[in-house]
């Protein structure tokens, strides 16, 4: 009972009964329109609103995920679930359906338990895959945009909505029997963690990110069905067929996005998939006809799928200690990318005639996000750099083309007894001994010209005024065209490091 080995497939598969039912509303509505009269306003809304508690309720569920396991919170949910999903298959009004619909968010809410509970029992090497594998569960979305419109054309969309009271019923049972017990619980406080991540830049790129490929995900998919039969005059049926391939495009698609991140750089993925939601959003502005429109529905689901997954397998990558709330978090903000495209578009299509400005915007907000991975990759190459510095044995000290001094490592303070502040701004002239004369420096940067790099012996003299003996190592500091842009010194310590020169030390500190 709660084997780990059917952890993964278990809790996908949970994901995949939370994704059909929090979709139900949207994959339906024309077949709810023949029963409920609503304005285009009044759609939008209703197939909108799952996601807003399905975006809000992850914060808590990733945390509670974390502190109490998978196996409690999968099987309270789906219990949850039986409500709203009654409620719906009975309702007779707007009233009802936005109250059922946001009730229904819950399925949608469940994401982050299992991105929280599953890297638990795999090597952090592998966890962007097996979130992605994970994340195949939003397969849900495609089997109900596909199933529901046969089955409501034969049963009616009420007796089609009531079919889920046994799904949900089903995987409760389940997981209470099949989950985890023995799962591994975190139990820091939800404020203590929240403390420690929210002042991080890192995590909100990562909710910005995630607000664009999974929002777009999720908008397309609660959007598409009406639109199709709206604006292009498809049977309900064949809408069904084409959002369902849109969704399983985006959702096959994820685990290779994982696979790739496991494999390269997640940021670089995440500039291909910025770049590809660009053009995605300009063709579909255009969009004059329903050949291009669907290319560029491609494009976004290509481009969604590898960027959900890239994410999550940058979140246990920055966050280890604080998964569980950080999963949350950012599953909440790109839920919420979702509830408020559908809105805007229709808003915008009252307003103008066309949907062409809320496509763009979709552009335009892709093509920002592409500029912001392009700085946390300079930034992130900035950190191992200097990171690498502080490592280091040797003194390190890196100067302008002016000879200021831009940083220097502990091990510098350390030898020369000038403090980080005492020394950054200052000049190499600090530790100057007078042993050298001016022909030694006129040479030394003669060689550095010439040569790209100068290694030799200097006398040096410590802020307490005793003068050592170093190895020098001066090479030249270039950006990507080339030009150079600072020097960096590295100082080994010739009396610490070699009992040779003791003899040659001697004699000159006797003078």
């Amino acid at each position: 009972m709660g084997s780990r080995k059917i952890q993964l497939p278990l809790q996908t598969l949970s994901l995949v009964a939370g994704f059909m039912v929090w979709v139900l509303i949207s994959s339906l509505m024309p077949f709810i329109l023949e029963d409920i009269p609503l304005t285009g306003t009044e759609i939008a809304f209703v197939t909108a609103v799952p996601v807003i508690l399905g975006s809000l309720l992850r914060i808590p569920l990733g945390y509670w995920a974390n502190r109490y396991g998978a196996r409690k919170i999968f099987y309270l949910c789906f219990l949850a679930l039986l409500f709203p999903i009654y409620y719906i298959s009975q309702a007779t009004s707007f009233t009802d359906l936005l109250i059922g619909g946001l009730l229904l968010g819950i399925g949608g809410a469940i994401f982050p338990i299992g991105v929280t509970a599953l890297p638990k029992y795999y090597t952090k090497d592998s966890h962007g895959t097996v979130n992605a594998i994970y994340a195949l569960g939003n397969l849900g979305t495609a089997i109900t945009a596909f199933l529901s419109p046969f089955i409501a054309t034969q049963l009616g969309w009420s007796v089609t909505v009531q079919l889920s009271l046994l799904l949900v019923a089903g995987f409760a049972l389940f997981n209470f029997i099949l989950g985890d017990r023995q799962e591994r619980k975190v139990t820091t406080p939800l404020l203590e963690q929240v403390k420690s991540v929210y002042k991080s830049s890192t995590l909100w790129l990562l909710c910005g990110f995630y607000f664009i490929t999974f929002g777009a995900f999720v908008a397309f998919t609660v959007y598409l069905p009406n639109f199709l039969v709206s604006h292009f005059e498809l049977s309900a049926v064949e809408a069904g067929i084409r959002t369902a391939g849109f969704i399983l495009i985006a959702t096959l698609i994820r685990p290779i996005g994982g696979w790739l991140s496991d494999k390269y750089n997640a940021l670089i993925i995440l500039m291909f998939v910025f770049t590809g939601l660009t053009s995605a959003g300009v063709l579909l502005a255009i969009m004059p006809n329903l050949t291009l429109y669907t290319v560029g529905c491609i494009i976004v689901a290509l481009s969604a799928g590898v960027g959900n997954g890239a994410i999550f397998k940058l979140v246990p990558l920055y966050f280890s200690k604080q998964a569980g709330i950080v999963n949350g978090l950012v599953g909440a903000i790109g839920g919420l990318g979702g509830f408020f495209p559908p809105i805007i578009l229709t808003t915008l299509y009252n307003m103008t005639g066309h949907y062409a400005i809320g496509f763009m915007a979709l552009s335009q907000f892709a093509l920002a996000s592409l500029i912001l991975v392009m700085w946390m990759m300079y930034r992130e190459k900035m950190s191992i750099a200097n990171n690498a510095i502080q490592a280091t044995a040797e003194a390190v000290m890196v100067t302008d083309l002016n000879g200021k001094i831009k940083m220097v490592n502990p091990a510098f303070s350390t030898m020369t007894r000038y403090s980080y502040e005492e020394a950054v701004g200052e000049t190499p002239r600090i530790l100057k001994s007078k042993e050298q004369g001016p022909s030694f420096y006129r040479k030394m940067w003669e060689k550095i010209d010439s040569e790209g790099h100068w290694q030799g012996e200097v006398w040096n003299q410590r802020k307490n005024g005793e003068k050592f003996l170093v190895m020098l190592n001066i090479t030249p500091i270039k950006n990507d065209d080339s030009e150079i842009i600072g020097y960096v010194g590295m100082l080994a310590d010739l009396k610490k490091n070699s009992t040779l020169n003791s003899s040659r030390i001697s004699k000159v500190m006797s003078r």
